[in-house]
């Protein structure tokens, strides 16, 4: 497909580039301290907190993998999207006052306070290596791609180096305040411009919506999938893809540092459950534009091709540039909190333990010495994936399988007292190597369960190692336990005296029957 992008619309994505910088440099003037590279001086309001998680989490290829998904097999995909709302109430309730109490800067601080230092250091490590060279590198490489689609005549490691040093000098400069604020105009535009050709698709449709179920296949729109999907089959659907978003939104350090950085608690769990809402939204500006391009324009072979088909043939001249902004803002957002978060990974779990008289300017130097390192490492791989889609793939099996453990040592950890550092340290070590083996079995045609049901067998083993170990060997401290664990008025903590549509729990309510009802729906 041929670029047909005006002069306007490239000139509104120079512009968004150029916004964006000078967003970075103006931030970086109050940047000076570790606390405010990493946290972003801890002053994040619950707006800003909502719409930065959203806009992370929203890659380029997950507009174009949900559009074209939506196009060829149909809309079971989006579940990832619309019921991240559940596990981020699982945080809001339990896991943010728990973080926040503990005035944690990374997720892995969390489980030497909870275990010890092993654990630490295993996490950090899995999640540095995990966010560098699967999540950054990855971005890069689909953002290469899309924007290859429009511009025919980029090189690969060119476009991939120039989304880096972008989102790397903004990053590396105004720290975590700059990706938020630069996150939340992303996410804006990537709203505002997504509603917008939805709304044309849908005008070309005479608001019919009859007419887009007659276009697609008997169960298209159903995400409750039989038994053999090689999508998500029904089990995967219980056992799979609620612990995939358990660790992704309550123990990712890539999503929870920006809970992290937020003014008070209050304004974390409000932020959190904005992202919950926020997170519905794809379901009707990124699916169901998929389905509507069906009855539209049937025969489009690659299901990747049809959103940059739509952004191009339909909408008029300057909308485009606004999409296409919100497209590249997509790839940004997921980048500079990548680079944000490992940067903050190294620095705090690695030097500054080395270096215990380290001050809070020297800690902002190394994390930006460490930002503009990592930033090399993954624009440097991105352009090496074209060469090893196979060996790609394969590393994103490993890491869903590589999530069990975690998730079990989180979230058995936090209510089941007597779990210990030598459960939590066997537990990663033996349900990590167990999931590696299942993968292998795999790959060998040995063992064939989807990965989604992959993941629930991994999370009952693991939380059988967690058990097992941890009463084998001494009891956690008095202070482990009282701190780091469930207590009671934990989920009531700073709900006194606030208004009842200010508390978060009637929010979490409101959340939680949209997602049932949209399952209900879409069943």
């Amino acid at each position: 497909m041929q670029s047909q992008l005006s002069t306007i619309d490239i000139a509104i994505v120079i512009g968004y580039f150029v916004l964006v910088l000078a967003i970075g440099f103006w931030i970086s003037r109050k940047t000076k301290t570790g606390e405010d590279l990493f946290l972003g001086g801890r002053s994040f309001g619950w707006g800003l907190i909502g719409l930065s998680l959203f806009a992370s989490n929203i890659s380029s290829s997950t507009i174009i993998g949900l559009t074209g998904a939506a196009y060829t097999t149909g809309i079971v995909n989006s579940v990832y999207e619309w019921m991240s709302g559940l596990p981020l109430i699982i945080a809001a309730l339990i896991f943010i006052p728990l973080y926040l109490n503990s005035r944690i800067t990374t997720i892995p601080e969390f489980l030497e306070k909870r275990f010890d230092r092993r654990s630490q250091l295993f996490f950090s490590v899995v999640t540095i290596f995990s966010t560098i060279m699967i999540e950054t590198a990855g971005s890069l490489y689909a953002g290469s791609l899309v924007l290859q689609t429009f511009f025919p005549n980029l090189i690969m490691w060119q476009t991939a180096l120039g989304l880096a040093t972008v989102a790397g000098i903004y990053t590396a400069f105004g720290g975590l305040k700059a990706v938020v604020y630069t996150d939340a105009i992303q996410a804006v535009i990537l709203i505002v411009g997504c509603a917008i050709l939805t709304y044309i698709l849908y005008e070309k449709l005479d608001f019919d919506w009859a007419k887009v179920i007659a276009s697609t296949p008997e169960g298209h729109f159903s995400v409750v999938r039989p038994l053999d999907d090689p999508g998500i089959p029904w089990p995967g659907l219980i056992m799979g893809v609620p612990f995939l978003g358990f660790w992704y939104w309550s123990t990712n350090q890539y999503i929870i540092q920006r809970a992290l950085g937020a003014k008070g608690l209050n304004d974390a769990r409000w932020g959190l459950v904005l992202a919950g809402f926020l997170k519905v939204i794809p379901l009707f500006i990124m699916v169901i534009p998929g389905a509507m391009a069906l009855a539209l324009y049937p025969g489009l072979e690659n299901g990747d091709a049809v959103f940059p088909y739509l952004v191009t043939e339909v909408l008029p001249v300057g909308l485009a540039g606004l999409v296409l902004a919100g497209l590249i803002s997509a790839i940004m957002s997921s980048v500079d909190s990548a680079l944000n978060s490992s940067s903050t990974l190294v620095v705090i779990d690695f030097i500054k333990p080395n270096n215990p008289d380290i001050t809070g300017e020297q800690i902002a130097i190394y994390g930006r010495i460490t930002t503009f390192i990592l930033m090399v490492i993954a624009a440097l791989w991105a352009p090496q994936i074209q060469n090893f889609t196979g060996l790609w793939d394969y590393l994103q099996q490993m890491f869903s399988i590589m999530v069990p453990p975690i998730a079990v040592i989180f979230l058995v950890g936090v209510f089941y007292k007597r779990g210990n550092g030598d459960g939590a340290f066997w537990t990663l070590m033996i349900g990590t190597g167990l999931g590696i083996l299942l993968f292998i079995l795999g790959e060998m045609d040995l063992w064939n369960l989807h990965y989604t049901m992959n993941v629930g067998v991994m999370v009952m083993v693991s939380a059988v190692i967690f058990v097992v170990v941890s009463n084998m060997t001494a009891p956690p401290t008095a202070e482990q336990i009282e701190n780091f664990t469930y207590r009671k008025g934990l989920i009531s903590e700073g709900t006194e005296g606030l208004p009842w549509y200010a508390d978060y729990r009637n929010q979490i309510v409101l959340l939680t029957i949209l997602i049932f009802y949209i399952l209900y729906r879409f069943w």
